[in-house]
């Protein structure tokens, strides 16, 4: 559940966390940084979330469980993500933050609204999406900060290849939609990063 793109800026939020302790970000007051990743936290996981709940408590008396796996009704989750990031790009650029952070979560949202629009006609994985993202991010800021991420990418490449195969033996996505979503995540967070 953690590793969907809907969760996807927890991953954002532990990348900041590590940022404003070990790099020139911990200069930085503490209420500062805690402010930035109470928006982050606030606006694309805590609200979404608490939304996307209310939702389906609402009407999932109505539904079946066929009718939950169809694609219009992932829609809705969707769009109270995507509100969620473009209220958090909003106000951290209000807050006048770092432009770097301010890209990590851009980054994150490129990944979201990509796979919202595939999601209309074909069932990418969101779980391949989001490591792929992770990857993705990683790699650009190994680019950026001249870091070497071999090691990190081997175990982040060994829990796409775990999240793949979980998801292709429960017959949820096959290996096309899992290779997809992992490319795509891959290549919008890197982009997005490099060039926000």
């Amino acid at each position: 559940m953690v590793l969907t793109s809907f969760y996807l800026p927890l991953v954002c939020v532990l990348v900041l966390t590590a940022l404003f302790t070990m790099s020139y970000l911990s200069l930085l007051p503490k209420e500062y940084k805690f402010m930035v990743l109470a928006v982050v936290v606030f606006f694309t996981i805590a609200l979404p979330t608490f939304f996307v709940v209310t939702h389906l408590a609402l009407r999932i008396e109505r539904w079946t469980a066929k009718e939950l796996g169809q694609k219009h009704l992932r829609m809705v989750p969707y769009a109270f993500s995507l509100a969620g990031y473009g209220a958090c790009v909003w106000v951290l650029n209000s807050m006048n933050v770092f432009h770097f952070i301010l890209s990590i979560v851009i980054a994150t949202m490129i990944v979201q609204i990509v796979c919202t629009i595939i999601n209309i006609w074909w069932n990418i994985s969101n779980h391949t999406a989001a490591i792929g993202g992770i990857a993705g991010a990683l790699v650009a800021f190994a680019e950026i900060l001249g870091f070497n991420p071999v090691w990190w990418l081997c175990a982040i490449l060994l829990l796409a290849g775990v999240l793949g195969s979980v998801s292709m033996m429960m017959r949820q996505h096959s290996l096309s939609q899992v290779v997809a979503g992992f490319a795509i995540g891959f290549f919008c967070a890197a982009a997005g990063i490099f060039l926000f």
